[in-house]
């Protein structure tokens, strides 16, 4: 309450004041007494709005909200409707701050929902643990994180595998498990066990830093509406300010024209003072960022982050979505899909000798082919000597044996028969030989997200057809992919320089309107050459996050169908919130210029309309789920 101590006071003596006019108190019906009681009243409320004139004239800035009311206030006085001219104040104080309100709760919920960054981390030093804060610890020292705690600072895993609950970063509950190596990002939660991590960032370059810099940042680039408002109402003002005093000097010019035209100073006086309150721009001012504010908030809740309002309302406009293949509608991890084998050999025998070769690999397949093996309980042997053939695969000696693992290049070269259909495999094929006679092979595959075909499916629900799918991939599993999708059109084979001339090409066309979806570092250059680039935010690279104009950071494509409906759910809210505004005054302008309309209904029609187009504009954080 304190925080509304002067509209208390002001409010207290008008109400004091109007009462003591019904009842006709003698001393209070004294010209001069009304009017200190009045001005005393109108201090605690006026003088800020005053003040805050001086400074806009000191700017040379004539024509404001501020200035509407205080004219209007000064007016009130000026014909003795002193407690109209307290009310203009008092209501009008009461809705700037309850909107001033309304746009900190919005910027503070951005915050509290993402800045959910320890005070304290225990750090290991010299073999015992300390307690300081994030800030000073060093990229390289180890800290201990226990279960329920918040990750301080991005590293890599220590130890064994952990559960973490990520939903702080990405909006997903469901716990995530880590293993040795791998990331943990600052505000992940450990769930079941003491982990310790080695710190790879620092506490202002961690994820979670740059992920707050960004939200926060967001309020920097206007949506077009947003610049339309700022920009009439700066033309806006000036004008009904120029009605108001055409509504005092027509009729004045009139009644000299015609001297039968009864021209009463006061009475079109009070007209214009009606319409100097009621076409005071606030309610557009204010509730239009709010709109904005409200939908980054709703998708910082989500998962998604926009860089700013001017992308929250371009992404309403999209008709075309280009999606990139690995990482983005798949895992970018490879899983061992089939097993074949040639009679007289079994499947673990085949993976056993397979897996034994490629564990002295460290490429991603070997690695996919080890970890398949480790799942079947499959005995890796060490016991042999392995030779690197580049470009087709390994050579190694098992028990006397000579062994080839690799496509099917590497059987063709050393004249090894086997089946013709191999070669038209579009998937991973890793071929296996023992002394020149083929004895099966492995079929390894990108897996495909789960959401992956939902997300093609929520784009076509919102009338977004024209899908497509650009990948540096063989165009057959390209093909593959986009058919099990649901895309029509798919392009492989293509390096960076390719996708950039795909997009250039189809932006060509004016009515194309192209929201691009990638997540490597060599997206950056078509992130930032389509209309909205979506860059994927829980494994994506450095440079596509900070190049994209918007981040989901849960790396589900199906996200990207909520941030358009979050983005026409807020530009419908926001329209909402201009047609009731421009709707309501134009009816008590109309009404205040013909002598309809008082200034008591002036001011609670502007202030009403405020808080009415505020309430709608914070209504998006409860409709979006």
């Amino acid at each position: 309450m304190k925080k509304y101590s002067a509209e208390l006071i002001s409010f207290g003596l008008l109400v004091c004041g109007i009462g003591l006019s019904l009842g006709n108190v003698v001393w209070f019906q004294t010209g001069i007494v009304r009017l200190v009681w009045y001005l005393v009243a109108f201090i605690p409320v006026g003088f800020p709005v005053l003040k805050e004139v001086v400074e806009r004239l000191r700017e040379r800035e004539y024509f404001n909200e501020f200035m509407l009311m205080s004219l209007a206030a000064i007016g009130a006085f000026y014909i003795g409707e002193y407690p109209e001219g307290v009310a203009v104040m008092l209501f009008y104080s009461i809705g700037e701050k309850f909107q001033d309100s309304a746009v900190s709760r919005a910027r503070s919920n951005i915050r509290s929902l993402l800045d959910v960054r320890p005070e304290r981390a225990t750090v290991i030093r010299d073999g015992h643990d300390v307690i300081e804060k994030p800030e000073r610890i060093s990229v390289g020292e180890i800290i201990e994180i226990k279960v329920g705690e918040r990750v301080p600072l991005d590293g890599t895993m220590l130890g064994d595998v952990a559960a973490f609950n990520t939903a702080a970063l990405t909006g997903e509950s469901v716990p995530r498990n880590i293993r040795t190596g791998e990331t943990v990002l600052a505000g992940m939660i450990v769930t079941d066990r003491v982990v310790r991590v080695k710190v790879t960032k620092s506490y202002n370059q961690s994820a979670l830093a740059r992920i707050l810099e960004m939200v926060q940042n967001a309020s920097e680039r206007k949506a077009p509406a947003e610049l339309f408002i700022r920009k009439f109402a700066r033309v806006y003002t000036p004008v009904v300010s120029g009605l108001a005093v055409l509504i005092v000097l027509i009729p004045w010019i009139v009644s000299w024209v015609q001297p039968d035209f009864s021209f009463m100073l006061n009475d079109w006086l009070y007209r214009a003072l009606v319409f100097l309150v009621i076409s005071c721009p606030c309610a557009l001012v204010v509730s239009i960022p709010l709109g904005y504010f409200g939908g980054i908030g709703a998708a910082s809740r989500q998962g998604i982050l926009f860089k700013g309002g001017n992308y929250l309302d371009a992404i309403t406009k999209i008709n075309t979505v280009i999606f990139d293949k690995t990482g983005t509608l798949t895992k970018g991890v490879f899983e061992v899909q089939q097993v074949w084998v040639r009679d007289g050999f079994t499947e673990e025998e085949v993976i056993r000798i397979i897996a034994s070769v490629e564990s002295r690999s460290n490429h991603p397949i070997a690695k996919a082919i080890g970890q398949y093996a480790n799942s079947r309980q499959v005995a890796i042997r060490r016991d042999m000597e392995v030779f690197e053939l580049a470009g087709y695969g390994l050579k190694a000696f098992i028990d006397g044996k000579e062994v080839l693992v690799g496509n099917a290049r590497l059987l063709d070269k050393y004249g090894i028969s086997f089946p013709s259909e191999l070669t038209k495999v579009s998937e991973t094929l890793v071929a296996c030989a023992v002394n020149g006679v083929y004895v099966g092979h492995l079929l390894l595959a990108d897996t495909v997200k789960e959401d992956a075909k939902e997300a093609v499916a929520a784009l076509k629900r919102l009338n977004i057809d024209n899908i497509q799918i650009l990948s540096g991939d063989k165009q057959t599993i390209v093909s593959k992919l986009a058919g099990y999708l649901g895309v029509d059109e798919a392009y492989g084979d293509l390096l960076p320089e390719g996708k950039v001339a795909h997009v250039e090409t189809l932006k060509s066309d004016s009515e194309r309107r192209v929201a691009f979806v990638g997540d490597g570092i060599n997206d950056a250059p078509v992130l930032a050459l389509s209309d909205v680039g979506v860059a994927m935010g829980g494994l994506g690279s450095d440079a596509a996050i900070e190049i994209a104009d918007v981040v989901l950071q849960t790396d589900q494509p199906s996200r990207l169908a909520m941030a358009i409906r979050i983005g026409k759910e807020t530009r419908r809210i926001i329209w909402q919130n201009i047609t009731l505004a421009f709707g309501v005054k134009l009816i008590v302008l109309i009404l205040g210029a013909g002598g309809l309309a008082t200034m008591w209904e002036a001011v609670f029609a502007d202030v009403g309309v405020a808080l009415l187009a505020i309430l709608n504009a914070i209504r998006i954080q409860r409709r979006v789920r």
